[in-house]
């Protein structure tokens, strides 16, 4: 299970990444982030549709997929308040390894993965300039 320094703790933290929040889009799911220096660590939610499956059980098991994934996964070093919303009824049916390659390559298409010299690494998604490069310019 994902620690709790990394989750979502209210509200209106949600609604400050649907606005200022960047956007990677996949066939299942998409990634919405934001840099949030406030704060030392990654927080991470992740919204499953009731399009996905009518049963919360089934929701609930796909979200923590989704959580074991993040976490044995590569780290995240910045701060980022990441959101994952899931909206395919096809993605409960996913094989544990397709789900993982899904969810790994958006987080590096968004450049949440970043390199030794601590830059993001966006060389492999074609984003020249997000939200948060602009407004540091």
């Amino acid at each position: 299970m994902l620690a709790q320094r990394h989750r979502f703790h209210g509200h209106n933290s949600l609604t400050y990444v649907y606005r200022h929040g960047s956007t990677v889009r996949g066939q299942h799911l998409a990634v919405r982030y934001v840099r949030n220096d406030r704060r030392a660590d990654y927080r991470l939610a992740v919204i499953v549709s009731r399009k996905v499956h009518k049963s919360a059980v089934q929701r609930n098991r796909v979200r923590r997929r989704i959580y074991e994934i993040v976490r044995t996964g590569k780290p995240i070093p910045l701060p980022y308040d990441i959101v994952v919303t899931l909206f395919s009824d096809q993605i409960a049916e996913l094989s544990p390894e397709e789900l993982t390659r899904l969810v790994r390559n958006l987080f590096s298409r968004a450049g949440l993965y970043h390199n030794q010299a601590g830059q993001p690494n966006r060389s492999d998604h074609g984003i020249v300039k997000t939200r948060e490069d602009q407004q540091d310019h």
